[in-house]
């Protein structure tokens, strides 16, 4: 599946849990409340920082989940999975809550100018999540390629201590592409995802500059916060 494709199941999947947050009865809202006290500690706790190290930690904290939902995609896309579908569901919760108590204007002014660039960040880099981690799970799968793993292994005593240290360290599917690159017939296919991929994170890394210094330096002013 090529990586437009992955782009829709990243926007099916985000928007549905979304507007399955949105959609949540009152009484759900009342069980999260330590998690939406959290957040809201974690927001004033952000808008007390100067506006230059504010955008330092958002870019961080957003690079970071990119990164770590893109190293650990092989894991049967779990991460990514999660990221879409959790992050969706709490857009919508919050933003429910925002609309019930200030406006629609606020909640706009407060996720728009950021979210230009925040959002579209978010979905090209876990669709490329999803793209790679489903390479390891086709290997594992399709029985042509997990024939040339296994005779990868059998090659020599090293690429079988190699393949049971590399087992134990990070697991079957990380194991599954490092051993797929030692291999021609399966090191192109792994390398021409990864190159295609990585290419999208790092876009999405480069959009995450703006959304932070956006949601750092304009969206208190539209909000009214000192």
């Amino acid at each position: 599946m090529n990586y437009k494709n992955w782009i829709f199941v990243a926007i099916l999947l985000f928007v549905a849990s979304m507007l399955i947050g949105w959609a949540m009865p009152g009484d759900t809202t009342s069980l999260l409340a330590e998690d939406i006290a959290a957040l809201q500690d974690l927001s004033s706790m952000l808008a007390s920082l100067p506006p230059a190290v504010m955008a330092i930690i958002i870019f961080a904290k957003n690079a970071v989940a990119l990164l770590l939902s893109f190293v650990l995609s092989p894991i049967l896309c779990l991460m990514p999975l999660l990221a879409l579908t959790a992050n969706g569901a709490i857009v919508g919760l919050v933003s429910a809550m925002v609309i019930e108590q200030e406006s629609l204007g606020f909640l706009l002014a407060g996720l728009l100018p950021h979210g230009i660039f925040e959002l579209p960040a978010f979905i090209m880099g876990e669709a490329a999540a999803l793209s790679f981690g489903t390479v390891a799970i086709i290997l594992i799968v399709k029985k042509e390629s997990r024939s040339v793993l296994v005779s990868t292994v059998k090659q020599d005593v090293g690429h079988v201590l190699l393949a049971l240290a590399l087992f134990f360290v990070v697991g079957i599917f990380h194991t599954t592409i490092i051993v797929a690159l030692l291999q021609k017939q399966t090191k192109d296919v792994v390398m021409a995802n990864l190159n295609r991929n990585f290419r999208y994170l790092m876009i999405a890394l480069g959009l995450l500059i703006p959304a932070a210094l956006i949601e750092a330096f304009v969206t208190p002013l539209l909000l009214g916060i000192d």
